[in-house]
């Protein structure tokens, strides 16, 4: 039976009717007729209407990626308290060391990606949010656990405890999926939680590695994380805190390299 769009739209090319027992459509056609009439067959066994398979986790998430683009564009930094923002001479001079930084990665990056690394060093799949964290924080930063002084050097080369540096001949293997993914595992860990030695790190070398054009989500990222830094900064006490000079790092990284201008701290 025709369907009604049939009925309505003229056929752009007729076929013959054909004789059932001299056409098999289960053997290849042998003629121009034969194959239009095998396409007309197969096109009246599809259905209507098809219903996509969606994943709930990726429509979430891409959702949740929109909202925070939609805000991160909208809202700026917080500004520092009086005293606690650097000044341009220490912008410009943090913007030239970064792109020698990011230079020098480029230049030595097939080097390093060549070279194999130790046996203790697993590092996770793209989408293991929690091993990313454990690998970068250590396992005593991502489960808040105390210290005592004399334990933490005891704990200096223990990387699963206390986090495996970025070494080049790690970062190096990281595709640019990769580094954006664990950029927002990272940010989205600093979101609820301090500033830590070993995230600061991370950050600076994953944003070396960043490639740019930006893409948009890497655009919507490093902004989130400028607004963090910004939101911590002005809650410090003290400008001889040592998460300032690193909260103005990441800043001034993210508005004077990345030219997101109106996140810059102004003199």
């Amino acid at each position: 039976m025709k369907s009604d769009v049939e009925e309505l739209m003229p056929r752009l090319l007729p076929v013959e009717s054909c004789d059932t027992e001299e056409y098999n459509s289960n053997e290849p056609p042998r003629n121009p007729q034969e194959y239009l009439r095998q396409v007309q067959r197969e096109a009246s066994l599809c259905p209507d209407v098809v219903v996509a398979q969606i994943d709930p986790k990726k429509l979430k998430m891409k959702q949740s990626w929109l909202l925070n683009c939609k805000t991160c564009y909208i809202t700026g930094c917080l500004a520092a308290p009086q005293g606690f923002s650097p000044c341009l001479k220490w912008q410009q001079q943090q913007v030239s060391k970064f792109s020698e930084v990011r230079q020098s990665v480029n230049k030595h990056r097939q080097h390093w990606k060549s070279q194999f690394l130790d046996d203790n060093v697993v590092m996770p799949k793209m989408e293991d949010e929690d091993g990313w964290k454990r690998f970068c924080l250590g396992e005593n930063v991502c489960l808040d656990i105390q210290l005592k002084e004399e334990d933490k050097v005891n704990l200096s080369l223990d990387y699963i405890k206390t986090g495996f540096p970025p070494f080049l001949s790690i970062v190096s293997k990281l595709n640019q999926s990769t580094i954006s993914a664990v950029l927002d595992y990272l940010i989205n860990w600093f979101e609820e939680r301090d500033f830590v030695p070993q995230l600061g790190r991370w950050l600076y070398a994953l944003l070396a590695c960043l490639e740019k054009p930006l893409l948009p989500e890497a655009h919507s990222l490093i902004r989130q994380l400028a607004r963090r830094c910004s939101a911590v900064r002005a809650n410090l006490e003290s400008k001889d805190d040592d998460r300032l000079s690193a909260l103005n790092l990441m800043i001034c990284i993210v508005a004077r390299y990345f030219e997101q201008n109106d996140l810059a701290d102004k003199e």
